[in-house]
C-alpha cells in the first residue's frame, strides 16, 4: 500500500456528534488535508462548518460525492455505509467506517492503531473502526497481552449517551431537566427513563444466549483485533446517565502470574493510556476527567483476590466515547494511510 500525499478528505455524517469530533481531530492533529468535503443528509445540506478558520458548506451525500476523494470517513450508520461503499471504492477512495457494517467481514481490517496498525495495509478499499466499548477496553490491555498473554477478559461497561448519538445526549439533558422539575417526559431515543437510572444496553438481545449486540461486538471484535480466536471474552453492557465518556470494569487473566506493579509499569509507557490510580486520595478514572481527553484513563489496578494463582488483575477504565471510542481512532487510522 503506497502512502497518500495531501489527500482530499470527505466526512460522511459530518453534522453528527462523531462527525463534529472528526472535524476537530483533523484540525487539532494537523492532518494533511488538501481539500475537505462535508457530507450529510439532504436536510443538513447548505449548513456550514468551520475548519482551519474557513466556513465549509455541507453537501448532500450522493453516489457522486466521492469523485476525486482519497479518504472518506464515515459515521452515518451502517445502512449508509453499506449503501455507499461501492461508490467510494469505484472512486478509488478508502472508506474508514465507524459503523458495525464491515467489522467482522474477513476482507476488512479492524484497526486500533496502538494495537494492529499493520492490518490497515491489507485493506481492499474499506477499513473498519471498532466499537467504542471494544476500543476503550482493549487499548490498555494490549501492551499487557504482549508481555503476558491474556487468556480471559470479563468486562462490565458503564456506557454514556453519546454512543447512541447526539439525539440521545440531547434527550438525556432534556429528560433530566424535566425530571428535576417534576414534569412528564416522553423518551423517544432511549427506551427507558434515562435520568438517575441505569439499564441494559439498548441493543437487541440474542434470544438464544441472552447477550445483547454490544456485548457480542466486544467478544468478536477483541478476538479479531488481537488475532487470537482462543481468547475468552464476556461482557455485560449497561447504559448510564453520562453524556460522553464510557467506563468499564475489567478483570483479566494471564497465562502466567502477574503483579499489580508489573501492570502499572507496562501501562506507564503504553501509548494512548494514562494511569490514574491514587489509592490514598481514592481518585481513579471518572467520566468527567476522560471527557475531551485523547487518552484512556486506567486505575483501580488491583490483584483479583478470587484467583489464588496470581494470574488475574482487575482494572477500571474511562475513555471518551466520541474521541478514542470513535472519531480519534478513525483519524489515527487515516494517519496510517498518509505520508
Amino acid at each position: 500500500m503506497s502512502a497518500i500525499s495531501n489527500p482530499v478528505v470527505a466526512i460522511a455524517g459530518a453534522t453528527g456528534a462523531v462527525g463534529v469530533e472528526m472535524l476537530k481531530c483533523l484540525e487539532e492533529r494537523n492532518f494533511p488535508v488538501s481539500k475537505l468535503k462535508l457530507l450529510a443528509s439532504a436536510r443538513s445540506a447548505g449548513k456550514t462548518m468551520k475548519f482551519r478558520g474557513e466556513e465549509i458548506a455541507v453537501e448532500e451525500l450522493t453516489e457522486e460525492s466521492f469523485e476525486g476523494v482519497d479518504i472518506a470517513f464515515f459515521s452515518a450508520g451502517g445502512g449508509i455505509s453499506r449503501k455507499f461503499a461501492e461508490a467510494v471504492k469505484r472512486a478509488g477512495a478508502v472508506m474508514i467506517d465507524n459503523s458495525s457494517a464491515f467489522r467482522m467481514d474477513p476482507d476488512v481490517p479492524l484497526v486500533v492503531p496502538e494495537i494492529n496498525p499493520e492490518a490497515a495495509a491489507d485493506h481492499k478499499g474499506i477499513i473498519a473502526n471498532p466499537n467504542c466499548s471494544t476500543i476503550i477496553a482493549i487499548t490498555p490491555l494490549w501492551p499487557i497481552h504482549k508481555k503476558n498473554r491474556i487468556t480471559r477478559i470479563i468486562a462490565a461497561t458503564y456506557q454514556a449517551a453519546s454512543g447512541a448519538g447526539q439525539a440521545a445526549m440531547d434527550e438525556l439533558e432534556e429528560a433530566t431537566r424535566a425530571h428535576l422539575s417534576g414534569e412528564p417526559f416522553e423518551q423517544k431515543i432511549i427506551p427507558h427513563p434515562y435520568p438517575f437510572n441505569v439499564f441494559s444496553h439498548n441493543s437487541d438481545i440474542d434470544p438464544e444466549n441472552g447477550y445483547n449486540e454490544e456485548e457480542l461486538k466486544m467478544v468478536k471484535e477483541t478476538k479479531k483485533i488481537f488475532a487470537d480466536p482462543e481468547i475468552r471474552v464476556t461482557a455485560t453492557c449497561v447504559r448510564v446517565p453520562v453524556l460522553r465518556a464510557h467506563c468499564e470494569a475489567i478483570d483479566f487473566e494471564c497465562e502466567k502470574p502477574i503483579s499489580v506493579a508489573e501492570v502499572k509499569e507496562i501501562l506507564s509507557t503504553a501509548p494512548g493510556v494514562k494511569v490514574v490510580d491514587d489509592r490514598e486520595k481514592n481518585y481513579f478514572p471518572m467520566p468527567k476527567d476522560a471527557s475531551g481527553e485523547d487518552d484512556i484513563l486506567v486505575g483501580r489496578i488491583r490483584q483479583d483476590i478470587s484467583d489464588p494463582s496470581g494470574k488475574s488483575v482487575s482494572i477500571f477504565v474511562a475513555g471518551d466515547q466520541l474521541l478514542k471510542g470513535a472519531a480519534l481512532n478513525a483519524v489515527q487510522i487515516g494517519e496510517l494511510l498518509v505520508k
